[in-house]
């Protein structure tokens, strides 16, 4: 067998994962049924079984497999910029333009990835999401080589930390250009997301010198 050919098995295995990921985001974790998951994927419930002890073990593979980090930590690499507020910008942008495909984002695999994150969060109670946390711990330690690499001063700030309110900015600006309707959208302007990590970096009070030329 040459590198890179994979086995029936492993074919199989992948297939029984999209089928999965597909069903589950349509309609939950608990609406889809092992049966109906076999037949998307072309097995026997049996050949299931064969991959996979439960339906919450496709699950976990369906998390592993299709959670967002592996997107993120993908674009942490391409981002350039010299310093942390460059490199924290084109990050967002590309995080924005990979998972949501533009301002508005309407991409349909970036609302998937909300709804994989909502059934672990809603069916799970996040149960599953300490695994993932180990998975990353690897790329979190990379993460805090790059920041040391660029320009400006940080603040002592855990690296876990920082990862995790890097996060919750993407996340937050993500979920809110979802929801919020055309006409708000409209009023933000075409630098929104800009003035987004601008907040995250220096917060929303102006300095003393801003204020004067107010």
């Amino acid at each position: 067998m040459s590198e890179g050919t994979i086995t029936k098995g492993e074919a199989t295995h992948a297939r029984i994962v999209e089928a999965a990921y597909r069903l589950f985001i349509e309609q939950g974790f608990h609406a889809t049924s092992m049966r109906q998951v076999a037949g998307q994927a072309g097995v026997t419930v049996g050949g299931i079984y064969a991959h996979f002890a439960s339906k919450e073990a496709i699950w976990e593979a369906v998390l592993m497999n299709r959670h967002p980090y592996h997107e993120v930590m993908a674009m942490l690499q391409q981002a350039g910029g010299d310093t942390v507020s460059e490199f924290l910008k084109q990050t967002a942008g590309l995080m924005v333009a990979g998972l949501g495909g533009g301002t508005t984002l309407v991409r349909p695999q970036g609302r998937d990835v909300l709804n994989l994150l909502f059934i672990e969060l809603v069916e799970f109670n996040g149960k599953h999401l300490s695994q993932v946390y180990n998975l990353i711990l690897p790329d979190i330690a990379r993460l805090g080589q790059v920041f040391s690499q660029k320009r400006g001063r940080l603040r002592p700030v855990p690296l876990p930390i920082l990862a995790r309110s890097f996060a919750g900015l993407f996340f937050s600006y993500y979920i809110t250009e979802i929801i919020m309707p055309d006409e708000a959208r409209a009023l933000m302007g075409s630098r929104a997301l800009e003035t987004f990590v601008d907040i995250y970096l220096h917060g929303i009070l102006a300095e003393p010198q801003e204020l004067e030329n107010v």
